[in-house]
């Protein structure tokens, strides 16, 4: 006969536990609890409570920035996720010392911190300053796009809102219809047995309906059109209107766009920040300033990063952009979009893409001096349509063909793209402006002292993006609107400097 050892689950067991042995020196957990209890000022909590005299004991934001800290680092980002870590996980019980933070509090608490976010941003990037994590001879900055706690079905420009109001509404008018055709069918003993599952399922279906319809209407009411940089209108949405619609390898998405400014010795972040746009235009002079406010708030001096060299990827190439470099005295390395075609280390890239149908190059235009024209390669005359024309400070000489020459091309499919035009153009470069900045800033990236600098960037910054998006499993934003996303942002850059200062022997 089988025996088994008894059980029973009525006993009581003792478990001797030491909540300060579970923060073992070396880890991430021991690194947070240090740093909180004896580098980080809390006391900037103290005004938002008044319960001194009155009300109930409140928890101490020192638990609860311990906690959320901790959840971070570890891909938890939900508050009621974090507030389960709390009652199950020891690590959690150790540094929340046995309390147990509801899920309420836990996403108010971390909502709230608008005001005390980037100083306690500051006292971490302090200690990464006093064990010389810093290099400050090189920084990178990029962006990380994530989606947001909205739907990019529910964007739109104002227009585009009010037609899906108005096609909601006539949906709800067509179930109604139909709701009143079937009760005109149904009998009195029909009435007696109560609505039928479809009719029901129609009810449901319409007051769905309404509270959308109801949502956009409010929307529209509440709120204008919303304006890009280039002063056209762009797409609102109607959940989140500081988040935009972004293009990303894997597709569309509304969400943020968070930046970080990195600094190269050990890839310590000395900024970040939110946006709610998917372009880079326009991000690295609030960036730039940002991280000089934050390293003058530790002792350095404004002109910081006078001579410092910072790498950026081509989104960020604009005049703007560099203007605000050599304003600052910042070494910039910000190429082109065509950095890559005149490197010679890139012949062999096009090996690695998708065959695209090939085109007629503009090199298999011949020129004409003395009429001053180009002649395709299937004989036709190009005129001369336009003498100047200038694009970010290049000067082109635009080139046309007649309309009745290219309608009936055999070879139209591979002639040069115009974008659905009738006719083809051919625009060629004949010069620069003298005061043209980004001429400038080509020739810089393509000299041989660029091609050496420039792909250090991918080494400094894109790692930091691995670690907080795979390992800390940062995956798309919970909060709404810039303010709350960015605290967000800036709590998971904290989580990645404090495991830098955990790395590096902090005991």
């Amino acid at each position: 006969m089988a025996r088994y050892k008894r059980y029973d689950y009525t006993q009581k067991v003792l478990v001797p536990v030491s909540l300060e042995d579970q923060l073992a020196p070396g880890t991430l957990e021991f690194a947070i609890h240090t740093l909180v209890e004896t580098r980080m000022d809390l006391s900037v909590f103290d005004n938002k409570y008044c319960n001194d005299e009155t009300g109930r004991l409140a928890y101490d934001p020192k638990v609860l920035l311990k906690v959320v800290l901790l959840a971070y680092s570890r891909g938890l980002i939900s508050s009621r996720k974090i507030e389960r870590a709390c009652r199950e996980n020891i690590v959690f019980m150790a540094l929340s010392c046995g309390q147990h933070p509801d899920h309420s509090t836990i996403a108010a608490f971390v909502s709230s911190m608008k005001d005390e976010i980037l100083s306690l941003f500051r006292d971490v990037l302090l200690v990464c300053d006093e064990m010389e994590l810093l290099g400050g001879t090189f920084f990178a900055l990029d962006g990380c796009k994530l989606p947001s706690n909205a739907s990019k079905h529910w964007s739109g420009t104002v227009s585009e809102l009010k037609n899906k109001r108005d096609k909601i509404e006539g949906q709800v008018r067509q179930l109604l219809d139909q709701q009143l055709e079937a009760d005109s069918k149904d009998d009195e003993h029909d009435m007696e047995l109560g609505r039928s599952p479809e009719e029901q399922k129609r009810k449901r279906q319409i007051e769905r309906l309404n509270k959308q319809a109801d949502r956009i209407d409010k929307w529209l009411r509440d709120n204008d059109a919303k304006i890009g940089r280039t002063g056209k209108e762009i797409k609102s949405n109607v959940t989140d209107n500081d988040s935009a619609k972004m293009m990303t390898s894997h597709g569309t998405i509304q969400g943020y766009n968070a930046q970080a400014l990195v600094d190269a010795k050990h890839q310590v972040i000395v900024h970040g920040e939110a946006f709610g746009s998917g372009h880079d235009y326009g991000h690295l002079e609030p960036m730039v300033d940002g991280a000089k406010d934050n390293l003058c708030h530790i002792g350095h001096k404004q002109d910081y990063f006078s001579g410092k060299i910072l790498a950026t990827d081509s989104n960020y190439h604009c005049a703007s952009h560099i203007t605000k470099c050599e304003a600052e005295g910042v070494d910039a390395y910000i190429p082109d979009i065509r950095f890559r075609k005149r490197d010679s280390r890139f012949k062999t890239q096009k090996r690695h893409k998708l065959k695209t149908p090939e085109r007629f190059q503009p090199e298999e235009f011949q020129y004409n001096a003395s009429k001053d024209e180009y002649i395709c390669p299937r004989g036709k005359r190009l005129t001369l349509r336009s003498k100047k024309i200038v694009n970010e400070g290049v000067i082109y000489r635009q080139y046309a063909t007649e309309e009745k020459d290219c309608s009936g091309c055999p070879v139209k499919s591979k002639c040069i793209n115009s974008r659905g035009s009738r006719r083809r153009f051919l625009t060629i470069p004949v010069g620069a402006l003298k005061s043209n900045l980004t001429w400038k800033m080509a020739k810089k990236v393509d000299s041989q002292k660029g091609k050496k600098i420039y792909p250090q960037r991918l080494a400094i910054v894109e790692p930091v993006f691995a670690n907080i998006r795979t390992h800390k499993r940062l995956d798309r934003f919970t909060l709404l609107g810039k303010t709350k996303v960015t605290i967000q942002w800036i709590l998971y850059c904290m989580v990645h400097n404090m495991e830098k200062i955990a790395n590096y022997g902090f005991t």
